[in-house]
């Protein structure tokens, strides 16, 4: 299996990640996962809070059906998915510390918080881990401004493979291509894309042969960075064995990659990569940070001119401004499940076998306790979870306990998710997953 840690580790000091894509059904399994049914979950995460009021449809305050209700504006692109929705109110992540940002704490369950690092793997590292294992099994990109995406073009806040080990965001649609398709382009991107497979072998072998001559202690430090060059380049082989697929649906670069007149563009265009490396069958699990998991972000394509940090103090409810950001959140959710329903899996769709969960990396608010942690499930998961219902809580259950129960649809047996008897004691009312949202 592909080690994530040690490729990303070596992402952060300068090199790129390597993923692969395509819309044929067609699961690009490990040779030990040949025969299991494929499953996905996109975890989506937009900055700066999810107010209730924002997607509780006005007057429903008990569990119920979703069936008559009409939903809020900034998630009306929804209503016709009503019947595979599912929002749940109520769960809470005080223990998370989010204010302005639980950051690795969002998807951890645990404490977080700006320059603190993950204390343990998050629930989309564990859910990839989980899942039939493909030659990329977890992907995360991440939307910011230009000016953040350019000069940041990598950054690790919200996912992490195991405590001290962040898994890098990816936020430049340019690089994120040219290690995608680079093996099977022409002209200047297949030019590059040879030239740093060049570099990243030869690194490997200096790297390999110098590593031998440190002390002891910091030989095991520097392999990690030698075998994340190993693993890149040989995750850039097992995609070659499989260019043919890939070339049939190998994205055209337009002027969104190269000549965006907003970041809206590049986010679109992250999407679009995000989609295409679910819908091939190369990784099972996408992890989608809009503001990746800080204080800032950018919407200008959206007309919005404020950015950053004064978002997150401005109300959400009936605010045209987040109507728009949200609204533009809910139209990318339709893109993900519409393409995934036009592609055949089993007996059904790719989106009969997916799963959705939208939130937010700080709870319901910027500066918040995080006492309220709204969140949406889109698809059932192959009928794992109940849909086109509304579930009011009590706010006594952590969003630890949904991770659990995201586990054990996924085939994990566990009672909890990153929390200790003794933190459960201050913090959970019960153990295990939620009945209310398991089918």
């Amino acid at each position: 299996m592909l080690n994530r840690r040690k490729m990303l580790q070596a992402v952060a000091t300068g090199t790129s990640a390597a993923l692969g894509l395509s819309l044929v059904p067609q699961p690009l399994f490990a040779s030990s996962d040949q025969g299991r049914t494929p499953k996905r979950v996109i975890f989506f995460l937009q900055n700066q809070g999810f107010d209730p009021a924002t997607c509780v449809p006005k007057g429903m305050q008990h569990s119920g059906s979703l069936g008559n209700a009409k939903l809020p504006e900034p998630i009306q692109d929804l209503e016709p998915f009503k019947d595979r929705l599912h929002i749940i109110n109520g769960l809470h992540g005080q223990h998370t510390s989010p204010s302005h940002s639980a950051f690795f704490g969002a998807l951890g369950g645990y404490r977080g918080g700006d320059g603190v690092p993950p204390s343990a793997a998050t629930i989309d590292y564990e859910i990839s881990k989980a899942l039939p294992q493909t030659l990329l099994p977890h992907l995360c990109i991440g939307m910011d401004s230009i000016e953040n995406m350019t000069s940041k073009p990598t950054l690790a806040t919200l996912s992490a493979s195991g405590a001290g080990s962040p898994i890098f965001m990816y936020s430049n649609p340019n690089q994120l291509y040219q290690t995608l398709y680079g093996g099977i382009s022409t002209g200047d991107i297949r030019r590059q894309h040879e030239a740093r497979s060049n570099v990243f072998d030869q690194i490997e072998k200096l790297a390999t042969a110098k590593g031998q001559t440190l002390p002891t202690a910091e030989q095991q430090r520097y392999s990690q960075y030698v075998n994340g060059f190993q693993d890149i380049n040989g995750l850039r082989d097992r995609l070659a064995t499989v260019s043919d697929h890939l070339r049939q649906f190998a994205p055209e670069v337009d002027e969104r990659y190269t000549k965006p007149e907003f970041e809206t563009d590049w986010h679109d265009a992250l999407l679009d990569l995000g989609i295409s490396a679910l819908t091939s069958g190369i990784t099972n699990t996408l992890t989608i940070g809009s503001g990746r998991g800080e204080i800032f972000g950018a919407w200008k394509g959206l007309g919005i001119d404020q950015q950053g940090h004064n978002l997150g103090h401005m109300k959400q409810p009936d605010n045209p401004i987040w109507i728009k950001i949200r609204q533009y959140n809910c139209r990318m959710l339709v893109k993900i499940m519409q393409s995934l329903e036009n592609i055949p899996e089993g007996s059904g769709t790719m989106m009969d076998n997916t799963l959705i969960v939208y939130t937010s990396n700080n709870a319901d608010s910027q500066h918040t306790n995080g006492a309220n942690w709204p969140v949406m499930l889109l698809g059932n998961f192959d009928g794992a979870f109940k849909t086109g219902c509304f579930t009011q809580l009590d706010g006594k259950r952590p969003i630890n306990a949904l991770y659990t129960s995201l586990l054990r649809a996924a085939g994990v047996t566990c009672d909890r998710f990153n929390m200790t008897d003794k933190l459960a004691t201050k913090f959970d009312s019960s153990t295990g997953p939620l009945k209310e949202v398991l089918a």
